[in-house]
């Protein structure tokens, strides 16, 4: 039977695989705190799910693939609270499927071999979708390593002239996944000057923008120009809303509106009554500013037992992870293995990209009272 090779080439899921080592150990009978995928366990905002369960009519059709005006018109109304930017709701966003979705069929709208754009570059360690997505799309792949001596964001002057010729598309993820840095405001103008340059698109996945502790993050959105720049967020994280399946695009006209021409043929908006909750999270900053604050006090237990015990702790100024340095003398899915086997469940580095080796991902989702569980087993572990 024919196989695409792409799939056939694929190695497994990384957060599949932590998923089948989970279910192995508890098989055994040892009880599993995950702290291995960035799924939030916190209960959604009970306004969000009354605004859901109002929506479902008797019948409903198809949701048009631009999504609800209300929609678009409250992630405008967010943009402008929170970034102070102006995006026009009917030609600078369209609703998506949460992030995922998209940003896994972004490299098929914009790559172009026959005029010579066939990469995609794609920051490691990082998001397994953007390099996997690109496979798919038949690109070629080039890597950018993110290094902690450079604060985690990539060298993109460190690309060849060739590689920029060829590049159509350019990944960046803050505040990031795993390592949990930011970037500055300073660094989205200078990498979207360089895509512009180049003719490239600058795509900014921006799903952790709203779970920070001291700093605020910046947005590819403040950008005093958006041409060739598009920027992914989601209610995944912001509103612990994974099953919801809501998101937007948002950015230069010209790509919303191949979007808006690429998505009838492959999918739609979120059912219009997940659209109707959506318009009621993008509204309200009450349950938001509420998530951060429970992410903060289980990020305080952490580091605390962290300081505590020597091991260092590589990022953690945004997002839901911790990302720390494995122990001398163990790899990072070395480390993953003893730690689950005590019952906790964390992410090798290694598994999102070679320059992950290392390190470990942390996510904390677990509630407030797992995470003090974890803590007292991780006590006699580090």
């Amino acid at each position: 039977m024919p196989l695409s090779p792409v799939l056939r080439s694929q190695t497994i899921y990384p957060f599949v695989r932590l998923g089948e080592a989970a279910r192995a150990v508890e098989a055994r009978g040892i009880r599993v705190l995950d702290f291995g995928t960035g799924d939030p366990r916190e209960p959604t905002d009970p306004r969000i799910r009354a605004a859901l369960v109002e929506a479902v009519e008797e019948r409903l059709g198809y949701p048009l693939a631009t999504g609800l005006p209300e929609l678009r018109a409250a992630i405008a109304q967010w943009a402008r609270r929170r970034f102070d930017v102006d995006l026009d709701p009917d030609t600078q966003i369209v609703p998506t499927l949460g992030s995922k979705e998209a940003i896994f069929s972004f490299a098929t709208v914009v790559l172009d071999p026959e005029r010579g754009k066939d990469t995609v570059v794609v920051p490691e360690p990082g998001y397994p979708v953007y390099e996997r997505s690109a496979l798919f799309a038949g690109a070629r792949v080039l890597t950018v390593p993110l290094l902690e001596e450079n604060g985690f964001l990539p060298d993109l002057q460190a690309l060849g002239a060739d590689d920029w010729q060829r590049t159509a598309l350019l990944w960046i993820n803050y505040p990031n996944n795993p390592t949990a840095a930011l970037a500055p405001h300073d660094f989205y103008a200078a990498a979207a000057e360089l895509a512009r340059e180049h003719d490239a698109v600058l795509a900014s996945d921006e799903a952790y923008s709203e779970l920070w502790f001291e700093t605020q993050p910046a947005s590819a959105l403040e950008l005093d120009d958006l041409r060739n720049v598009a920027v992914f967020n989601t209610l995944s994280k912001r509103s612990s809303m994974t099953g919801y399946r809501s998101g937007f695009v948002a950015g230069d006209p010209d790509l919303v509106a191949a979007l808006k021409a690429f998505r009838p043929t492959v999918g739609t908006a979120p059912q219009e009554f997940v659209q109707r909750a959506a318009v009621v999270a993008w509204s309200d900053e009450e349950h938001v500013a509420a998530a951060r604050e429970r992410y903060a006090r289980k990020r305080a237990l952490f580091l605390d037992l962290f300081a505590r015990k020597g091991v260092r702790v590589a990022g953690a100024a945004a997002t839901m992870y911790l990302w720390i340095a494995v122990p001398d003398g163990e790899t990072s899915e070395g480390f993953g293995e003893r730690l689950l086997e005590h019952g906790v469940l964390v992410a090798p580095g290694s598994y999102l990209g070679e320059s992950g080796e290392g390190y470990s991902r942390l996510a904390l989702v677990p509630t407030e009272a797992e995470c003090a569980q974890a803590v007292t087993i991780l006590e006699d572990l580090l």
